[in-house]
């Protein structure tokens, strides 16, 4: 595994080798088939290092029996926290409700698939102890992405980066470790519109970066097609930057540039030389043309105005039917109620 430094600013190291306790924050949705591995693989890489840890598994409303998987494993494995949610938030909001319920003073955000190799959380420990606040692991090989997938990634990265108001690390998602105070940052963000790559690039504390392999998808099946790709990207470019309606504003003016000018073409050429030919199928295209550019100013507007309308009703971000709190640095937790 090869390291790399990123930061932007000089860093004070820590005077502790390793976190009191170090929070690994993973959500589920429907991985009934991964969680138990994910667990004996977490257990492992934590003893090897000797890191006090906790496990905050976030359900995020599973239709199969990851709830009830989760509940075994916390009596069987304990140091396992559980936020089950009244029903299916997106990742983005689950990852932030896992966050809010973490009590490490540093946090791992990691999926649940083992495509992200709790391995590398040593490293990021490492990250931590030089004193960077954020440590993110860059993907070098993406084992297990088909060539459009890969492409269209690529893609996105290199617009967000073009007209995002920070810098998104490339080939980076959401497997990264966090101080403390990382964390209540990113927490004290409540938008409802979120895009974590974006608030955690955001915050702008000093960062590293970890360079790994990604592997495939240990069992099941991703949640990610291409719909829900797009709808992501859509949700990244809007939350972090105003630059569709500064476009649809200058393609409106050269649009209206264009037509002026091929106005007074037109009268010119019909004051001296005349018109024979009626010019309907001219006019039909012109008409589908303006009237296509305009559908379109439009509904960015409208993606902007949706979001301004979801912000002003200052909803929560979610709702939790019950929380299960950890065991670790203390004794067998009761169960209590999510308020």
């Amino acid at each position: 595994m090869a390291r790399r430094k990123g930061n932007r600013a000089a860093v004070t190291p820590r005077s502790e080798a390793r976190p009191k306790l170090l929070s690994i924050v993973c959500p589920a949705y429907n991985e009934t088939e991964n969680l138990a591995a994910f667990v004996v693989s977490v257990e492992a890489c934590m003893r090897a290092i000797a890191q006090p840890f906790e496990i905050v598994f976030v359900n995020d409303g599973s239709s199969d029996g990851t709830l009830e998987l989760m509940n075994r494993l916390r009596q069987t494995h304990g140091r396992i926290a559980i936020v089950d949610l009244s029903r299916n938030f997106g990742k983005e909001i689950a990852t932030t409700a896992g966050l809010d319920q973490a009590k490490g003073d540093a946090v791992v955000v990691i999926d649940a698939d083992l495509q992200d190799p709790p391995e590398i959380i040593a490293e990021m420990i490492a990250g931590w102890r030089e004193g960077y606040d954020v440590v993110y692991a860059r993907r070098r090989e993406r084992h297990g992405d088909g060539p459009v997938k890969k492409l269209t990634a690529a893609l996105f990265y290199r617009v967000i980066h073009r007209v995002g108001a920070v810098e998104v690390p490339e080939n980076v998602g959401d497997f990264r470790l966090m101080s403390r105070k990382a964390v209540d940052a990113v927490c004290s963000m409540r938008e409802q519109h979120r895009f974590m790559k974006g608030i955690f690039a955001w915050i702008g504390f000093p960062s590293m970066e970890v360079l790994y392999d990604r592997a495939p998808r240990a069992a099941g099946t991703t949640k990610w097609n291409y719909w829900r790709l797009w709808n992501l990207s859509i949700e990244g470019i809007t939350s972090s930057t105003l630059a569709p309606l500064k476009f649809s504003t200058y393609f409106g003016f050269a649009t209206a540039l264009v037509a002026f000018v091929s106005g007074a073409f037109f009268i010119v050429k019909t004051l001296f030389f005349g018109d024979p030919v009626p010019g309907f199928p001219t006019l039909v295209v012109v008409v589908l043309f303006l009237g296509g550019i305009q559908l379109m100013v439009l509904g960015v507007i409208g993606e902007y105005l949706g979001r301004v309308f979801n912000e002003t009703k200052r909803r929560p971000l979610y709702f939790a039917t019950e929380v299960y709190p950890s065991d670790a640095g203390s004794g067998w937790p009761t169960v209590r109620k999510a308020v």
